[in-house]
């Protein structure tokens, strides 16, 4: 069965809650295998608790919910990290871990995601490097590096395990203008060349102009699409 037009995200009627309290009612949105999708809005107004419902570190009490196959209303808790493997998170402050080499922060990763062979473990890190122009920097600390660097290596361990959804959440955010549009060039590159669907929030709209993609907006407890 071919399921390359099955969303890899799809809400229905999902209310999206931030702690307790609903911030967003009745979400509808699919997104579909290499679409890339924009959530844009002001502050406060449920952006980041959608992406934190997309991974179930929120959950999903009212309407539907699906996220690579896997039901966000019923998913169980020791299957979180199945679906979370299949998805590849971007923080705006980088969360690389400070006290290791950038090839322990992805090497961590990896051992965490059931990866045993030490040889393919370092193969694939070299992978992942060189496609985001890092290949040289995998014995630095995280403190050695730029910020733009940093968020590179942020991209590199994000899609160690060919995840099938970025989820980046204000990617650009703590970046100079020059250096966020290398980032944003640089998931526009892995979007194209390895299909994975984006997902990004942002409160910078200009992005969604020079990027084309969907885009949604958070306002008034609701996110509808923009056409």
């Amino acid at each position: 069965m071919d399921n390359s037009n099955s969303p890899v995200i799809s809400f229905s009627g999902a209310d999206i809650l931030n702690g307790e309290n609903p911030v967003v009612y009745g979400l509808n949105m699919d997104v579909l295998p290499g679409q890339i999708v924009y959530i844009v809005g002001k502050v406060g107004t449920g952006k980041t608790s959608i992406i934190r419902t997309v991974t179930a570190e929120n959950r999903l009490l009212k309407g539907k919910g699906e996220v690579c196959g896997y039901n966000l209303r019923t998913i169980r808790e020791k299957d979180i990290p199945f679906l979370r493997r299949r998805l590849g998170v971007v923080f705006q402050d980088f969360q690389l871990l400070m006290d290791r080499t950038v090839y322990d922060n992805l090497s961590f990763v990896l051992d965490a995601t059931g990866w045993k062979d030490a040889r393919s473990i370092s193969g694939r890190i070299s992978q992942v490097l060189e496609a985001v122009g890092m290949q040289t920097k995998a014995h630095k600390m995280p403190h050695q590096l730029s910020g733009g660097e940093q968020q590179r290596i942020a991209i590199a361990r994000a899609i160690l395990n060919e995840p099938e959804v970025i989820l980046a959440d204000e990617p650009t955010g703590n970046l100079d203008e020059e250096t966020a549009e290398e980032i944003l060039q640089l998931l526009q590159s892995l979007n194209a060349s390895k299909g994975a669907a984006i997902v990004m929030v942002t409160h910078n709209r200009s992005i969604c102009g020079r990027y084309p993609g969907r885009v949604f907006e958070t306002r008034d407890e609701a996110c509808t699409e923009i056409k």
